[in-house]
């Protein structure tokens, strides 16, 4: 029987721009990161130490099939990262007892929605209560894992800079419906930053300014988002043109207000006024030829 469970969130960029890249070859970045009903599912539970890990893991679920389960997934290493620096902290070690972790692989996997980073601030949450230790020496911890993991520790709107891991609260934003698609292909991250540094490179900007009163209505926030970009978008769809034929296909929905892709692809979202609209686009999508075999979600932001 599990003793804990939690929830590891889609996240969603609304937008992403790369504004630089810092001496150690990471990207510096500024995105707009949100967080959909879409999610795998993780529980904890004591278990007796095998080979010394503080941390075993099993998957299973849709998108389980060619995940590592061993010392080299993300889940684990968080579990180490957290122990080591916990006994740092003064923690006494024989309080921070061997865990397994199961994993129900719901999210598509290197799709550009966060899944493993999601997975990994999922396994430091639950972490944090079991052992008893406080949070901050997750959010310490998380940057470590990744740069998409910080923001997916508490799993609520953020801007993003530095390489992820510069966070401040969101505006506020108006109740939408959302349609997630990706048709079943992966996206290496390295890759689209490679293609990146190769054709256009880093775009000049100007600062953006987010209204400190939000936006009050879908309107506002696509008009905000429409001065925006998804930097990587294009050399995403160079790599993998499917992603085109996924937001042509979203923008003609029906009363799908703004269609984009998240992360380094290959999931894209389309925004709609309200998440019945986001349920009645997606039921007219299932019955399309081209998304036989795709993934998709929808539901409210």
């Amino acid at each position: 029987m599990p003793l804990l469970h939690d929830e590891a969130h889609a996240k969603i960029n609304l937008f992403l721009h790369v504004t630089g890249r810092r001496d150690d070859g990471y990207h510096l970045l500024d995105s707009l990161a949100v967080f959909a009903g879409a999610a795998d599912h993780l529980s904890l539970k004591r278990t007796h130490p095998v080979d010394s890990d503080i941390a075993t893991l099993s998957i299973d679920g849709r998108f389980a099939a060619g995940l590592q389960s061993n010392k080299d997934n993300l889940i684990t290493q968080a579990a180490r990262l957290l122990h080591e620096a916990a006994i740092r902290e003064g923690q006494n070690a024989s309080s921070l007892l061997p865990v397994h972790f199961q994993l129900t692989k719901e999210l598509p996997v290197a799709s550009g929605i966060g899944g493993g980073s999601a997975d990994a601030a999922c396994a430091l949450r639950l972490l944090c209560r079991y052992w008893q230790i406080p949070f901050e020496i997750a959010i310490q911890q998380a940057p470590q894992l990744g740069a998409d993991v910080p923001v997916c520790l508490k799993q609520r709107p953020k801007r993003m800079e530095g390489i992820g891991d510069i966070l401040t609260p969101a505006p506020p934003l108006p109740n939408m419906g959302m349609l997630l698609v990706n048709p079943g292909v992966s996206v290496s991250t390295p890759s689209i930053f490679k293609r990146l540094a190769q054709t256009t490179g880093l775009q000049e900007r100007s600062t953006l300014s987010f209204p400190k009163e939000g936006w009050n209505s879908l309107h506002a926030l696509i008009s905000f988002l429409r001065e925006t970009a998804n930097d990587l978008q294009p050399h995403a769809i160079v790599q993998e043109p499917i992603i085109q034929t996924v937001l042509d296909l979203l923008e003609t929905l029906p009363n799908a207000r703004f269609a984009r892709m998240s992360g380094s692809g290959a999931t894209c979202f389309a925004l709609f006024e309200t998440p019945d609209d986001a349920l009645a686009a997606q039921k007219t999508l299932s019955h399309t030829t081209q998304s036989h075999n795709w993934w998709h979600w929808a539901g409210a932001v």
